[in-house]
């Protein structure tokens, strides 16, 4: 069942869906490419996916279904595996004796078919169908968290047996916390959890004791919601579960705990950075969910744009010298940097780390992990790190001034430093230093670039509102903010229209719907990439302070957090009141 490029350019021409010109283009590129026609049609936006099935479908001679709005009985739905669904875009959607109707997109995955019909022992109708399609009918596979966890404890909430009922002060017993972290029951609500968070996209899952339940919350694109109230009998398995899972002591309930685990389906691969903290009511559990697989990230996909991305990969390319990167915790810091080393990441390269804890696996870079507890610190990591001849250094943070004088010594001698520190802007970066006793000349002479950041969540493109700033608005916004540069920047860019003045722009809110109830969906950062120049290199000598070396860098060029904010609202990214709840204006 394969659609020729000679037959689908006939239908495209016959239903006039583009010109005989645009098409032999459309054909050349593909030829040069060595890629299907259809592909370079979707590509090129000639075509819509949704006409391009309907066309295969009627050259084939096979119907086109829509199941968007389709309810799909769950006995038929779970005919094809939910991971061999996903993988391949196949649903089984009706049945009728012994003939089972699937949707796909690709009408030449025989392989599939074939499979699906032996393990079903049914004849197999294929429909064709486009990806949203599909991705509704996937939805389906999916109880909400409540739904399931309903069930759940319903089930086998009177099957998870309290093995150790201790009073106050007396220790649970290693192997009775070992019996009840393999009970079936524990092993599937953990499970359970984990999978949720996966599909949701969270960053980071908090199980929380009270007195008479567990409150789990999900962080969802910087913001923590509630997922799940259990009840509170529950506790000690899950923790056990979670200690068993990362290796921790079972029985240590009085001194906090630190560990990892994986989890590795054909579809996705995760690491979980494992807190465990005593509370008052029993010990909180915050597990972090670091995607390994989450590859091919640039500094552009990240956020970065005009000239500022023009200075960060001009400061990148240099051999020597330092970059850091800074913010608060949860700003994206790390994610900056394995971006940059995945840019430098090439083979003749060594690249070396010295990290507390090592986020992400990176092939051919060489990762250490900071172990405090038996004197491996960043100093002690960084200074064995010179003798292995690295190219390339990154340093997770510079927290005290020995790691600072090794780091900045490491730029002076050859290397290109990559580090992160705690500050809230980039100006704020020097006074920082200079604290942790570092000499003002080789700061001066060491860094080449800044940056400072914050992660805004982006606007869920499907039910975002558009508006237009009042003038009470504009009044407020102009009291703190250089209203004119912006504007400046927004008819450069060509943004706005040269004649665009504030009330004239179209700003967006975010919607809602019940696919995102708050109308945001992933994030995106702001920036600012401080240049040291050679008037800045003066102001760092004479150890001016955070604001004068702000002002001057302004001055120069650099656009503010702040301004690319309000450029990614005017682009409909994300929303002014995002904005502002993350740089504290």
């Amino acid at each position: 069942m394969r659609v020729e490029d000679s037959q689908l350019k006939a239908f495209i021409l016959d239903a006039g869906l583009t010109t005989k010109e645009e098409l032999a283009k459309a054909e050349e590129k593909a030829k040069k490419l060595k890629k299907r026609l259809a592909q370079v049609l979707l590509n090129q936006k000639i075509v819509t996916e949704e006409q391009l099935t309907k066309l295969q479908a009627y050259i084939l001679g096979i119907p086109f279904v829509n199941l968007e709005k389709e309810i799909i009985p769950k006995e038929i739905l779970q005919i094809i595996p939910e991971p061999i669904a996903r993988r391949h875009n196949i649903i089984a959607f009706r049945q009728k004796d012994k003939e089972l109707e699937v949707a796909m997109i690709d009408p030449e995955d025989l392989q599939t078919i074939e499979f699906i019909k032996k393990k079903s022992d049914l004849k197999i109708i294929p429909r064709l169908t486009n990806s949203d399609s599909i991705k509704a009918a996937l939805k389906q596979y999916q109880k909400t968290l409540e739904a399931e966890f309903g069930d759940l404890i319903k089930e086998e909430g009177t099957k998870i047996k309290i093995i150790s009922e201790k009073g106050d002060g007396e220790k649970e017993n290693k192997e009775d916390l070992e019996k009840t972290a393999e009970q079936m029951p524990i092993i599937r609500i953990v499970d359970t959890l984990l999978k949720h968070a996966i599909l949701q996209q969270v960053s980071d899952i908090h199980i929380e004791p009270l007195e008479k339940e567990i409150i789990v919350r999900y962080r969802i694109d910087g913001i923590l919601h509630d997922a799940m109230i259990l009840p509170k009998k529950i506790h000690s398995g899950v923790v056990a579960r979670i200690k068993v899972l990362s290796n921790l002591k079972l029985d240590e309930h009085r001194l906090p705990q630190d560990g990892r685990f994986k989890i590795e389906t054909e579809d996705y691969k995760i690491s979980f950075r494992v807190s465990i903290l005593p509370v008052y009511d029993g010990e909180k559990v915050v597990l972090r969910l670091l995607p390994e697989d989450s590859k091919g990230l640039t500094l552009e996909k990240l956020g970065l744009r005009g000239e500022t991305l023009e200075k960060a990969h001009q400061a990148i390319k240099k051999p020597n010298g330092m970059i850091l990167v800074t913010g608060p915790t949860g700003s994206g810091k790390t994610t900056t940097l394995y971006t940059i080393m995945d840019i430098l990441n090439e083979l003749g390269v060594n690249i070396a780390t010295v990290e507390d804890p090592i986020e992400y696996r990176m092939p051919r870079i060489n990762q250490t992990q900071v172990k405090a507890q038996i004197g491996l610190t960043f100093a002690n990591g960084l200074r064995s790190l010179v003798r292995q001849d690295p190219d390339i250094i990154m340093v997770g943070e510079i927290r005290d001034n020995e790691t600072a004088s090794l780091a900045i010594n490491a730029a002076l001698t050859g290397h290109l430093v990559l580090s992160t520190l705690h500050t809230n802007s980039a100006a704020g970066a020097f006074p920082r230093l200079i604290d942790m006793k570092t000499e003002p000349f080789l700061i001066a002479s060491t860094i080449n670039l800044i940056f400072a950041q914050r992660l805004v969540r982006k606007i869920y493109p499907d039910v975002k509102q558009k508006y237009k700033l009042t003038a009470a608005e504009i009044k407020r916004l102009g009291t703190g903010i250089n209203l004119d540069k912006i504007l400046k920047i927004l008819r450069q860019e060509k943004i706005v229209g040269v004649k665009d003045d504030w009330p004239d722009i179209e700003f967006y809110r975010p919607g809602k719907s019940e696919e995102c109830p708050d109308g945001y969906k992933g994030r995106i950062g702001i920036y600012e990439v401080l240049k040291i120049s050679e008037s800045i290199k003066e102001l760092i000598v004479k150890e001016a302070t955070a604001d004068q070396i702000q002002e001057l860098a302004i001055s120069e060029g650099m656009m503010t957090m702040l301004e690319d904010g309000f450029i990614k609202a005017a682009q409909g990214i994300t929303s002014i009141e995002e904005i502002l709840r993350v740089t504290d204006e």
